[in-house]
């Protein structure tokens, strides 16, 4: 019989390499997806960003070349794209505060026990599962059309025939767009904002109970400090989302009456002035700033799980 002899470096390597073959053996199932996601997000980015770079419009094919920072320049010196950037603002700042402060209320609300919650609880949820096109379509036609929306209706049934029957588009096409965004965005605030809640020392509220505190004292100084982080997380989600919104600006005014933000800039400077290359630019510009605003999301996010582990 021959005994075969492993020698210690040889033993060594091996103890090496298992902790690494381990590791790839639970990483190898993902590498598809992993593959799948940079072919499908990265590699179309990367393009962009490239186009971003040359002088190329489809109406002048022959003039097509490297421009080098010439459309970033003229994205941010052109009038109409600072605009939109004022516009883009606004709509973020009225969306999100008005969402927070109604899902706020709402999430107060449904923290109390009463018959018939969970049934409450999913119809509130509804608006947020709406696909955003059909729920534009559904504020532009059923309620703010002049001649059978449902608001008109009701001012006619409340006021008679003579009634005003107000063109709520043409006559507030900033304001209608924000209120469809809010009802479609107050929901996703009212989860987070429940789930914060819900997480609420009990203890704590029970001994300010004792103690003499009222429900408003018990709000101001236990629950609101509380909910700081949530509401943090809730603003910074819903900014980076509704930065980005389209279809409610696209469908119910068509980006007309002082109402494009920066993705409906984009989409008319790429489709109808089929300046690729300026249009990719300031595609560019706002995935920076989406970026930023992510990167602080996360942020909120992490801190909140870190405090959530303590």
């Amino acid at each position: 019989m021959s005994t075969v002899t492993v020698s210690a470096p040889q033993t060594l390597r091996r103890n090496r390499s298992a902790p690494r073959v381990r590791a790839w053996a639970r990483r190898g199932p993902l590498l598809p997806a992993l593959l799948f996601t940079i072919v499908v997000t990265q590699l179309p980015f990367v393009a962009t960003l490239v186009i971003s770079f040359l002088d190329w419009n489809a109406l002048y094919p022959d003039r097509r070349g490297f421009a080098g920072l010439g459309n970033y320049s003229a994205v941010l010196t052109d009038p109409a794209l600072r605009a939109s950037i004022g516009t883009t603002a606004l709509l973020t700042v009225s969306v999100v505060l008005v969402s927070l402060v109604l899902g706020l209320g709402i999430a107060l609300l449904l923290n109390r026990a009463f018959l018939g919650r969970g049934i409450v609880r999913t119809m509130l949820i509804a608006p947020f599962l709406v696909v955003p096109v059909a729920a534009a379509l559904l504020w532009k036609h059923a309620l703010y059309n002049p001649e059978y929306g449902l608001f008109n209706g009701i001012l006619s049934a409340v006021g008679g025939s003579h009634a005003p029957q107000p063109d709520w588009i043409s006559t507030m096409p900033t304001a209608a767009v924000v209120a469809a965004l809010v009802w479609q965005w107050t929901p996703f605030m009212m989860l987070i904002l429940l789930a914060g809640l819900q997480s609420r020392p009990p203890d704590v509220i029970e001994a300010a109970t004792v103690d003499g505190a009222g429900p408003f004292a018990v709000f101001r100084y236990i629950t609101l400090p509380h909910l700081r982080q949530y509401l943090e997380l809730g603003g910074l989600l819903g900014c980076i989302y509704i930065v980005q919104n389209f279809d409610a600006v696209f469908t119910i005014t068509s980006g007309g009456l002082g109402t494009a933000n920066l993705p409906y800039t984009i989409y008319e400077t790429f489709y109808q002035a089929h300046d690729y290359g300026r249009a990719s630019a300031a595609g560019v510009v706002v995935v920076v700033a989406s970026i930023v605003v992510a990167t602080f999301a996360l942020r909120v996010v992490s801190s909140l799980f870190r405090q959530e582990a303590r």
